[in-house]
């Protein structure tokens, strides 16, 4: 076989039409006599509904109709369907498609405006007036959790939805024998998402077929197939889901969302299509967010600094819904130990219940909270015993020789964890080599010259990916010898069209521009999960390999028929397969494609199964584990408190690479985030729950002229648990970076610094560092 994608950095193929503004997204759907919605929201953040007025609003121009949650009444009615049930959540704490009763969070929808055109619609859903008895509320976390505190749900006897606990060994054994104690306290602050094009729906229903349509920018199409049916009672079969282009997910899109169901509520109710688009105002205030957590951790050492033990517990901000069921804090228990071999851990963290924006995965999924944790405490350790924070890991790490390795957590379905391959402490080694650690002195003295203050910091991680159960693929040859590769698998900009194309042009020996990929549409691939947990590559990658190997050995088998050739003496190449050795005899795909197509009256050869294409599922059973080194430079102005990230190196190790210049591309952008979450991002609220932070003047999302050169170094350490030897990459970089830059500011300030134990940073924060640390006058 030949072998000329698989690890090449060839150019995206989606690229050009994406650049040239050919790309089509949910916004570019139109359809004769469609309407055009806005919601009428909550601006209070708990409060019981005492009427919806909208006299004077349906009287507007253009406005053809105002829905509440009882005009669907004759559709459908109720609580959406859990997206991920939980034992421990037996009663689901999701929305309705439009408030009823009750309002939990400012920005809940209430009712959904319809006119001609979205202006319209907006002016007239500012008209809709609204009698809201307003309740107390509650929004911090940790006065939420306490006795006494008032309820975010007046209908939940507690804020604290679930209490959720893990861990392994005899904690309080390990800690009463260890030479060391600490204890710290962290606060990682809320913060959002902010993809390039905002959440967007289209519904119409087909007159004659009565066949729903919507066109969504989701990461999971199939479950909002599912969930919708679900609720409104249909076969699966009388919904369609489609994904076109989308501009960016990062996980709250992968959440199934109120608006989606009002929209298609919408359109069945009217029989005209609808269209929403949500507005950047609405995103700060409808789409969820993430990272507010409140943690306390004992942590068990020896003299040596190896890292033995960690107990602790959290304070997990859910907000007011739990539309996403327990995903979030259960991803934030399963990402410890790290790459930290722990001989004992004992976790709590109480899901507590807030009258703000429900929180779910974003980019990592609590996964950078738990880096944060560990990196945090490994940093803590060396301070407290003096000794380079490196040591520190390299005495704590999980050795090479102790792959596979069973961490003694759990994954969701119970099954042990176990991490299948990697070399943590090479990847430390190679990522100080590549920042020149040892020079770092040096480049210190020379910026405290320039009055500036130069900080190292450092960071590991283990991210889990490959999640199952499974994603599938189809693989056809056509006719005319075009490849067509069709999953269920969604992209929002990762790149899956050429990543999936370069499996199965490699495996069929054609060109990569002779492969087409269709992605995220329920009428051409039956089932699909989510474009979530880095799990697409492991997942949808190995589908495509398994298929197109299917393909692969049907062309042969029919090759060595028509030929008369040994199946070991042929291969595939430049869309034919051949005898090895012999030019010019050779059948095309092209012509097995048409021969299997068949025609009337006329057998089979070899009495083969019609059609040259194959399905195949990849059932991912065990999760392969990525991992990844980071090392940057932070300099402190210390006249302003500013922090300017100058440099930044990334060692990552995501098994096989498909393509370098993707998975490059997915870590940039990952560390991109990570800066962002440690320096800048910050969702801000007042204590009636009223959001502060709700324009880009507010909330500062990093920019380019902010990024430092960010350095990337592969290591490949192939993963034994799929047929492609791959581990998922797109958040590896996200991951570790807020520990990184928050290690590299610490450092920056000095030894006399106060312990850094939060995230994002602010420059006030900075100057009174500098103040108590004295910093400020040495530089």
């Amino acid at each position: 076989m030949s072998a000329r994608y698989f690890g090449a950095a060839v150019t995206r193929v989606e690229d050009p039409r994406l650049l040239t503004g050919r790309g089509r997204y949910v916004d570019d759907s139109e359809f004769p006599g469609m309407l055009h919605a806005a919601f009428v929201r909550a601006s209070v953040a708990h409060g019981r509904i005492r009427s919806v007025d909208t006299g004077e609003a349906s009287g507007m121009p253009g406005v053809v109709a105002i829905y509440t949650m009882a005009d669907f009444a004759g559709i459908a009615q109720g609580q959406m369907p859990p997206m991920a049930p939980h034992p421990l959540l037996p009663t689901p704490i999701t929305y309705h498609p439009l408030a009823v009763e009750e309002v939990r969070h400012v920005g809940e929808a209430i009712a959904i405006v319809l006119a001609d055109d979205r202006a319209r619609a907006e002016d007239a859903a500012a008209a809709v007036s609204l009698d809201i008895e307003e309740l107390p509320a509650v929004a911090d976390a940790v006065l939420a959790s306490k006795a006494g505190a008032p309820r975010a749900d007046s209908k939940r006897p507690s804020n604290i939805a679930a209490t959720m606990k893990a861990g392994f060994s005899d904690c309080g054994a390990v800690f009463a024998k260890a030479d060391h104690v600490l204890t710290e306290r962290f606060d990682i602050h809320r913060g959002g998402c902010h993809s390039m094009e905002c959440r967007g729906v289209v519904a119409s229903v087909d007159p004659h077929s009565d066949v729903l349509t919507l066109s969504t920018s989701s990461q999971s199409p199939y479950m909002v197939r599912r969930h919708l049916a679900t609720y409104l009672n249909r076969d699966e079969s009388q919904i369609h889901i489609m994904t076109p282009d989308v501009g960016g997910g990062f996980g709250p899109k992968a959440n199934v969302y109120p608006e989606e169901f009002a929209v298609a509520l919408a359109a069945l109710k009217t029989a005209r299509p609808v269209k929403w688009i949500e507005d950047r105002q609405e995103h700060f205030v409808a789409t969820t967010q993430q990272r507010g957590q409140v943690w306390t951790l004992d942590v068990a050492f020896d003299h040596d600094g190896r890292m033995r033990a960690i107990r602790g517990h959290c304070v997990h901000d859910n907000g007011a819904y739990a539309p996403y069921g327990l995903i979030l804090p259960a991803t934030a228990l399963a990402s410890f130990p790290g790459p930290y071999a722990l001989e004992a851990l004992d976790l709590t963290i109480d899901v507590v219940l807030t009258n703000l924006v429900p929180t779910s995965p974003v980019r990592g999924a609590c996964r950078p909270n738990a880096a944060f944790l560990l990196e945090r405490l490994a940093d803590r350790i060396a301070r407290h015993l003096g000794i380079d924070r490196q040591e520190v890991r390299r005495r704590s790490f999980v050795r090479a020789d102790q792959m596979p390795y069973s961490t003694g957590m759990k994954a969701r379905d119970g099954s042990p964890i176990s991490y299948d391959s990697g070399d943590y402490i090479a990847a430390l080694d190679l990522v100080l080599h590549k920042i020149d650690a040892s020079g770092f002195q040096a480049r210190r003295a020379a910026a405290a010259k320039r009055g500036k203050l130069l900080g190292l910091g450092i960071a590991s991680c283990v991210e889990d990916t490959g999640l199952g159960p499974f994603e599938g693929a189809s693989v056809r040859v056509t006719p005319a010898g075009k490849v067509v590769v069709s999953t269920g698998a969604s992209s929002q900009g990762q790149g899956h069209r050429t990543a999936l194309a370069q499996i199965a042009a490699d495996a069929l020996g054609v060109d990569l521009n002779d492969v087409r990929v269709e992605t995220a549409d329920t009428s051409k691939f039956p089932l699909g999960m989510s474009t979530i947990a880095s799990r697409i590559a492991v997942t949808a990658g190995s589908s495509v390999e398994l298929a197109s190997q299917k393909v692969r050995a049907k062309a042969i088998a029919f090759a060595s028929h028509k030929l008369e050739v040994g199946e070991q003496d042929l291969e595939l190449e430049g869309g034919a397969v051949r005898v090895k050795g012999v030019p010019g005899l050779n059948v095309s795909l092209s012509e097995i494609s048409r021969t299997l197509a068949g025609n009337v009256g006329m057998s089979l050869p070899g009495a083969m199964e019609p059609d040259l294409a194959a399905t195949a599922y990849f059932n991912s059973t065990a999760l392969t584990f990525a991992y990844g080194a980071n090392a940057c430079e932070v300099e402190i102005d210390p006249e302003t408190g500013d922090v300017r990230v100058v440099r930044y190196v990334v060692v990552h190790d995501c098994g096989k690479l498909i393509n370098p210049l993707i998975v490059d591309g997915q870590i940039r952008g990952g560390v991109v985030h990570g800066i962002g979450n440690a320096l800048f991002e910050r969702m801000i609220y007042d204590e009636a729950g009223q959001p502060l932070t709700t324009t880009y003047a507010d909330y500062l999302l990093p920019l380019a002229s902010e990024m430092p050169p960010i350095e990337i170094h592969h290591m490949e350490t192939p993963s034994p648990r799929n047929p492609i030897g791959v581990k998922g990459a797109g958040e590896g970089g996200t991951i570790p970076a807020a520990a990184c830059v928050i290690s590299a500011v610490e450092n920056a300030l000095g030894s006399n610094a106060p312990f850094i134990h939060l995230h994002p940073i602010s420059p006030q924060q900075v100057m009174k560092w500098l103040e108590l640390s004295g910093s400020a006058a040495q530089a």
